[in-house]
């Protein structure tokens, strides 16, 4: 028996399924089925006792941001086979799985002590969600570069959701970034002289946009230095400046202002489970009756509210997602009536890929940036992330909701179409 067979044969007693694609061991051996799929390639046997200390997703993860692992083929094909395959899984608790790894673990010299730590791992510290933490988090995120980010995304930096209005294949993710941008702003009813507060503003594009397009003053927060001095330059640049105001701050540091309108895109992810109606609390406390909160924020099912143990430990740390009836629970016990729900779960995958394709295509100088082994962090990143929403585990919604006058007047078009200024 080669051993590719071997360790196909040990997976399968481990978890009572067989493996759903073809594996090949680092002694050149293969086994598995031949269907012109993905070919997992064990390249290093450290990659098992990695997988013995941290079993599941998270050694998987590590084993192949540090190359232990690789995926020959399409990475999206194997990793779409290893979830749909895993749901019927079971944990291994018999004797004969354990019996029959040991002699195999002995003779590769698998027991042992700990893998050293792999990759650049999130390291955060101070009590949960609280304001010097959440800067950690930001920073190991969004600080990485802003040279990475010009990389992967489009020429206004936009880091969330886009909104695909055309499937002509000439229509670019800068295009759906626009119609995104000037949605969110229909939606908020912004005009000239109207007063905006973007929580979580990034590089500043949405801030520029209503400043640009809809004459609205802006303030806007961030609690990344990197995206503070990029877009307060950008601002500059575009003659934008009296009528952006970037704040390297946390939103729960405004205090006494007033707006007319709120936006938070992807950034109500980050203030945890139990300080989200803190949260929405202080959002309403910045507005008067007819103001307008869009939030756009993805959602979760299932045991990983936080995104997974790869996300958390890898990209971003102290998530936490939730239904998106749950969080729409939230904003109306917060004091406001919600008005719009948009689902846009199936262009975020869309998103996504267009992010993955242009990443593949500058892959060397992605490297020369950052290194291998973080490159291959955002690889299985992004492919993982489009998956979730492809496969219907993740979603995302604009939530737009208005504080009440108190008379059932929300001063606002009764459709959609009247709030994207399309008529009744």
């Amino acid at each position: 028996m080669n051993l590719a067979t071997t360790l196909t044969d040990l997976a399968a007693k481990a978890t009572g399924m067989t493996p759903p694609f073809r594996l090949r061991a680092w002694d050149g051996s293969e086994a598995g089925p031949d269907d012109g799929g993905p070919v997992l390639w064990v390249r290093d046997p450290d990659a098992l006792r990695r997988l013995v200390w941290r079993p599941g997703e998270l050694g998987l993860a590590q084993a192949y941001v540090l190359g232990e692992i690789d995926v020959e083929g399409d990475l999206a094909d194997g990793l779409r086979r290893l979830h749909r395959a895993a749901g019927s899984v079971r944990a291994s608790t018999g004797l004969r799985a354990g019996t029959a790894a040991i002699p195999f673990a002995l003779r590769h010299r698998l027991l042992g002590p700990r893998p050293a730590q792999a990759g650049p791992e999130a390291a955060v510290s101070g009590r949960l969600h609280s304001r010097d933490r959440d800067r950690q988090v930001i920073s190991h995120h969004y600080d990485l570069s802003n040279d990475f980010y010009e990389l992967i995304l489009d020429p206004n930096l936009v880091y969330s959701c886009g909104y695909w209005t055309s499937t002509d294949p000439g229509y670019t993710v800068a295009e759906a970034q626009l119609d995104k941008l000037d949605v969110i702003c229909r939606k908020l009813g912004l005009g000239d002289g109207s007063r905006l507060l973007d929580v979580g503003c990034g590089w500043g594009a949405l801030a520029m946009h209503a400043a640009e397009h809809f004459g609205t003053r802006v303030t806007a927060v961030t609690l990344s230095q990197r995206q503070h001095r990029f877009a307060t330059e950008r601002a500059k640049t575009r003659g934008l400046s009296d009528r952006v105001e970037f704040r390297l701050a946390d939103y729960r540091e405004i205090d006494g202002e007033r707006f007319d309108a709120v936006s938070a895109v992807e950034m109500g992810e980050h203030v945890g489970r139990h300080g989200y109606p803190g949260f929405v609390k202080r959002l309403r406390s910045m507005l008067g009756p007819g103001g307008r909160l869009l939030i756009q924020q993805m959602s979760r099912r299932g045991r990983f509210p936080g995104g997974g143990p790869f996300i958390e430990t890898y990209i971003a740390p102290d998530m936490h997602m939730r239904p998106v009836g749950q969080t729409v629970d939230l904003i109306e016990g917060g004091g406001f009536e919600v008005r719009d729900v948009e689902a846009m779960r199936e262009h975020y995958g869309r998103t996504i890929r267009a992010w993955h394709a242009t990443f593949e295509d500058r892959w060397e100088r992605v490297v020369d940036l950052v290194g291998e082994t973080t490159a291959r962090v955002w690889r299985l990143y992004l492919v993982g992330a489009a998956l979730a929403f492809e496969d219907g585990r993740m979603g995302v919604d604009q939530i737009l909701a208005v504080v009440p006058d108190g008379y059932g007047d929300a001063a606002m078009p009764a459709t959609r179409r009247g709030l994207l200024g399309e008529g009744a």
